[in-house]
């Protein structure tokens, strides 16, 4: 039985309602005149159902896609603007209990070199990304009790909470861990995080279980229940995402939505982001041993109508994907990327980018300096702000901020403060160039005059070496 307001895995995920949806979309998805409804609904800006996401998926008519994509476009600079986040990942341990047949932590995998970060290494690695630039980071590590409790990845949070390095700090740890209990959630939530982020892999819970065949997380309802239990621990920012490849994406894109809008119905708030992985080969994972992977534009087509649906929603994209795809999406709704990234644990104190040991491989291998260039030179402002979390503005807080239009008026500003200081600290000539340029124009976007002249104030104080303002 179908019921968004349920705190039951199987009733908030309906097995029978996604497979009435899809067959609900395979059956209008050439009545045109309901495709144009739910487009102008669209523009209304309140978001869709699943429902009505899933008809334009199905549709394939060019002309309604292209306008399905101007519209995301549109969405994404009237919420967003034209900054881009900027965080990087930081893994901390590869052990693992769990079984995932699609990840190289999975217990069974004898190769892989098993590691766990030391607070002192922990300390070499978030002073190798302070060196870069990189402000906001997400934390990552293997489900494992003995090897990483919840104790360690607190121990973490404030190890790198407290390292100041030169100009360098990071601001924000965002946390991508195993689900676990409201106990360890409010844990985590005095610990100052900014994000929890917690991917679904897939919503079709017979698939799920036969991918995650041992272990804590085969249990199928703790895992998809997990953001229920960590807003209830008083975490008001959660992350979604599956991961694309595993299932049927049509199935996966209406359950996504589904859970999007269970969090709303219960919680009162969506999700503070959606993440759109896509399986990649990984060492002893070969993704075309899954039969379910999308091409680059149905993964296009997704994003679009991600942002068309949640529209207040942010959106990330690893450096799973290529320069290429990055691109297209970040115009069709993505707002947040990581950059330079390494996927291994301890990989940024390493010269050589390692590749047994990483969880995927990286297809955007560019440096921080050149992903910030490469945005700067597509009209982008790349982002490294982290005020939100750190003056409250969380959850509905966020959102209404959001609904209102007054990002232009607060996250815009920051996006040049911090851009800024990246610019001073980290930046090769080249992108110092381009960027004083960008700054310089963009400034005159900020509507509101008294914080325009703020802003610009605070730029010239950070020329002169002082750090972190914020509105």
């Amino acid at each position: 039985m179908y019921n968004p307001k349920s705190l039951k895995a199987e009733e908030f995920i309906s097995h029978e309602e996604i497979l009435s949806t899809l067959e609900y979309a395979d059956k209008n998805k050439d009545n045109l005149e309901l495709v144009d409804q739910i487009i102008a609904k669209a523009k209304e800006r309140k978001g869709l159902s699943h429902r009505e996401a899933s008809v334009l998926l199905a549709c394939d008519n060019e002309e309604k896609i292209k306008e399905i994509y101007a519209l995301a476009e549109q969405i994404k600079k009237d919420f967003y603007g034209n900054r881009i986040v900027m965080f990087a990942p930081l893994y901390l341990s590869n052990y693992c209990v769990n079984g995932c047949v699609y990840c190289p932590y999975h217990l069974k995998n004898k190769h892989i070199a098993r590691k766990k970060l030391t607070q002192e290494e922990i300390e070499k690695e978030v002073i190798a990304l302070q060196d870069i630039g990189h402000k906001r980071l997400a934390i990552e590590a293997g489900e494992d009790p003995v090897n990483n409790p919840i104790e360690y990845i607190l121990e973490s949070i404030k190890t790198i909470y407290a390292i100041k390095h030169k100009n360098g700090a990071i601001r924000r740890v965002n946390v991508n861990i195993a689900a676990t209990t409201v106990e360890n959630y409010r844990k985590l939530k005095d610990a100052g995080i900014g994000t929890y982020i917690l991917f679904q892999e897939t919503y079709h819970k017979e698939s799920y279980e036969q991918l995650h065949p041992t272990g804590p997380k085969h249990d199928y309802a703790y895992h998809t229940e997990a953001m229920d239990r960590a807003m209830e621990g008083g975490i008001d920012d959660v992350g979604l995402g599956v991961l694309f490849g595993l299932e049927l994406y049509r199935y996966e894109f209406a359950g996504l939505l589904m859970h999007a809008e269970h969090l709303e119905a219960v919680h009162g708030v969506g999700p503070h982001t959606i993440s759109v992985p896509r399986l990649k080969r990984a060492d002893d994972i070969d993704p075309d041993q899954f039969d379910n992977g999308i091409s680059d534009e149905i993964f296009e087509k997704i994003c679009a109508l991600i942002r068309i649906s949640v529209p207040y929603t942010g959106m990330i994209i690893s450096t799973r994907e290529s320069q290429a795809v990055r691109e297209k999406v970040i115009k069709l709704g993505v707002s947040q990327i990581s950059g330079a990234s390494r996927t291994s644990v301890g990989g940024y104190t390493e010269e050589e980018r390692p590749h047994d040991s990483e969880q995927f491989d990286v297809s955007d291998q560019r440096t921080l300096d050149e992903v910030v260039r490469w945005l700067m030179e597509l009209g982008y402002i790349p982002s490294f702000c982290t005020a939100c979390y750190r003056e409250g503005r969380t959850g509905d807080r966020f959102m209404s901020l959001c609904k209102a239009g007054q990002i232009q008026n607060c996250c815009h500003p920051n996006a040049l403060m911090t851009l800024k200081e990246f610019l001073m600290d980290y930046a090769s000539p080249e992108t110092r160039e381009i960027g004083e340029k960008l700054i310089a124009e963009e400034v005159y976007n900020v509507p509101k005059e008294k914080v325009r002249e703020i802003c610009k104030e605070n730029l010239v104080n950070i020329e002169n070496g002082k750090r972190d303002f914020r509105f």
